[in-house]
């Protein structure tokens, strides 16, 4: 299974950090938006997209590669995030980038989110929120969920 984690990781490389272990698992690479085609994602059969969270939206870097890929047959996709806090029931931001990949051909299975050391302006004056995060826990939640993702996607039809 040939396997490519699209990432953005800017603030503290906390979704860097996930994305490799979630890549380690899966055998694939970790890329910026910036450094591949969005055609090129056709040749992959299980892509990862992601980003930390920022302003209660994915990286706006990330979105508008997603609305730059050509519409294609059906692939197996996945979503992770990292954010200083859960997603809030008023702003499903994982539920419209899903919907975004999903119109994109992607068929998304699952979906990883991990807390991360956020200073997003008001929580820099109290030093920030989440420090040391993620953690050894939180990776080893990353490659637990890419063992079951692998698990899921190589022994479907």
């Amino acid at each position: 299974m040939k396997v490519i984690l699209v990432c953005k990781s800017v603030s503290h490389g906390n979704t860097q950090r996930v994305a490799e272990a979630i890549g380690q698992v899966l055998g694939g690479r970790v890329v910026a938006p910036a450094d591949i085609d969005p055609a090129e994602l056709a040749d992959y059969d299980l892509v990862g997209f992601g980003s930390g969270i920022y302003n209660m939206a994915f990286h706006p870097e990330l979105r508008r590669f997603i609305a730059a890929l050509p519409t294609g047959r059906r692939r197996t996709a996945f979503v992770f995030r990292t954010s200083g806090f859960p997603q809030p029931p008023f702003r499903r931001y994982v539920t419209t980038l899903t919907r975004d990949i999903e119109r994109k051909g992607f068929d998304v299975v699952d979906t990883f989110d991990c807390r991360g050391f956020d200073t997003w302006l008001p929580l820099r004056l109290v030093g920030g929120i989440r420090k040391g995060h993620p953690d050894a826990a939180d990776l080893t939640a990353a490659r637990a969920f890419a063992e079951n993702l692998q698990a899921r996607t190589t022994s479907a039809p």
